[in-house]
């Protein structure tokens, strides 16, 4: 009986280590590839401007219809639409579609915003739904539905703020290249420096938007629209089956399904869109966790259609790591929670050997993520290594975030059912504060984080000093992590107290 456990111990405590090993490898790949193409491929917006500019004039210009959806975002509703409505383009050929879904104060900021717009020329439509069905998805394409003939779709949240150029750098793109079913452009930041949460997410979107996604683009890969900050083709959308709302990440599906029938992605590196980040770390959990439970659906829905296709066997191998990429939440909780009972309960813990193989492994799955995020902030800031201050913060979040981030993806491979929750953004004046639910994960994190110490010292105490700094990391990140939820909790109450 000592042996059958034994076994499973070892197999449910390698296995996992070895898949985050070869997550680890992939991002080095990644890497790879991003800079082999780096200086070729940043030189393609500048050829299809001069090719736009050869072939093409101001009334070539097609019509475009900018879409805003939100919800209840009364604090940056009024900055996204001025911002939307400053884009450089013909007033006579663009519309603003503000979706608005919202059942508070919202809804009159937008009319009243929408008419002073209007006032001043610019043709801007608020849609109010009579549900919100489908939430995001649903909104989108009904208001693709109230635009019939308009071939192209802009799309900007709430939060974001686009520069006045975005459009006479993205429609080009689709004229030029008649392929392309998405022009996608970076994410930038609007408040990074407002608290160790917000640089840590910029270092984290960084590492995205500037290695992997341009990675995937200009190596031919499979690529996401990030649900924002993009243009559509409508003929894509059509041909990949329109907007679905069967998963969370209604973006990274159409994304898929657009590509499966033959659309291509581009991917825009200079053209930059900054955005408001999450400063409660409640709100940002929430954020991660449609994410990963919205990005497993997409995986359990359209994997099979990827390897199906016509698609290179390394396209599909890429498409695999990308859509299952939170798997590693999971594999990191089990790793942490099984290496004490592997210590105690199997022959390994009497050798060196191993552990320091298992050192090896967990270094190399460690380090991948770090050194994206170190190339990342190298190739977009000056002052990167001042930046990169904050990047054990990081490391601690993306650790930290891993209880509930396994729970999203449980939830998907179980096929719960969940609604769209929305990040609450504070905007510049914060005239309204909207709250965010604490979650019981927030004591898990920490209990998770006492067992942790508890194994980082009895590692210590069996001297197995390899992987002693792991569990060091992986007790300091839950456990600050749940703590931080608490604490962000509490002064968002006080403040909505003093509010009222």
């Amino acid at each position: 009986m000592h042996g059958v456990l034994e076994t499973v111990l070892l197999i449910a405590y390698l296995v996992p280590a070895g898949i985050l090993l070869l997550f680890g490898l992939n991002l080095y790949y990644t890497l790879f590839i991003f800079i082999r193409r780096y200086r070729t491929s940043r030189r393609q917006e500048a050829d299809i401007a001069a090719e736009f500019s050869q072939k093409y004039t101001a009334a070539d210009l097609p019509r475009v219809v900018t879409q805003i959806p939100l919800y209840n975002e009364f604090n940056v509703a009024e900055r996204a639409m001025r911002a939307t409505a400053a884009m450089d383009y013909p007033k006579d050929r663009h519309t603003i579609q503000v979706l608005d879904d919202s059942t508070d104060d919202t809804r009159a900021l937008v009319n009243r915003v929408a008419e002073e717009l209007q006032a001043q020329g610019h043709d801007v439509r608020v849609l109010h739904r009579p549900t919100r069905l489908g939430f995001k998805a649903g909104a989108l394409q009904y208001g693709m539905e109230q635009a019939p003939g308009v071939q192209f779709f802009a799309i900007f949240d709430a939060d974001f703020v686009p520069p006045k150029d975005f459009l006479m750098r993205t429609v080009p793109v689709m004229l030029v290249q008649p392929s392309a079913g998405l022009v996608q452009a970076r994410w930038g930041h609007l408040n990074a420096a407002d608290s160790f949460v917000t640089w840590a997410q910029s270092i984290g979107i960084d590492g995205h938007f500037a290695i992997e996604q341009p990675a995937r683009a200009w190596n031919r890969l499979f690529m996401n629209f990030n649900g924002t900050a993009g243009l559509w083709r409508r003929q894509a959308i059509e041909e990949a089956g329109g907007w679905e709302h069967d998963t969370l990440t209604e973006d990274m599906d159409i994304s898929y399904r657009a590509q499966l029938a033959g659309w291509k992605p581009f991917f825009l590196f200079d053209l930059v869109v900054p955005a408001e980040l999450p400063d409660n770390i409640n709100a940002f959990k929430a954020q991660q966790f449609r994410w990963a439970k919205g990005s497993t659906q997409t995986a359990i829905k359209l994997l099979p259609r990827v390897f199906r296709s016509n698609a290179t066997w390394l396209a599909k191998i890429q498409a695999t790591f990308h859509m299952t990429h939170y798997v590693i939440h999971p594999l990191m909780v089990s790793v942490a929670f099984l290496a004490l009972p592997v210590l105690k309960f199997t022959s390994l813990r009497s050798s060196t050997t191993v552990f320091a193989a298992l050192f090896a492994v967990l270094l190399l799955a460690t380090v991948a993520p770090i050194a994206t995020y170190i190339v990342s902030q190298i190739v977009l800031y000056e002052n990167a290594w001042k930046r990169l201050r904050f990047l054990p913060f990081l490391s601690s979040l993306g650790i930290g975030i891993a209880i509930s981030n396994s729970r999203a993806v449980l939830e998907a491979l179980f096929g719960i059912k969940s609604a769209f929750i929305r990040t609450p953004k504070k905007g510049q004046q914060s005239a309204k504060r909207y709250s965010v639910k604490l979650s019981y994960e927030a004591i898990v994190e920490i209990l998770v984080g006492v067992y942790c110490f508890a194994t980082f010292f009895v590692f210590l105490a069996a001297h197995k000093y390899f992987v002693v700094p792991f569990f060091f990391l992986y007790a300091w990140g839950f456990t600050g992590v749940g703590l931080l939820s608490m604490l962000h909790f509490l002064q968002q109450n006080r403040w909505i107290r003093s509010a009222n």
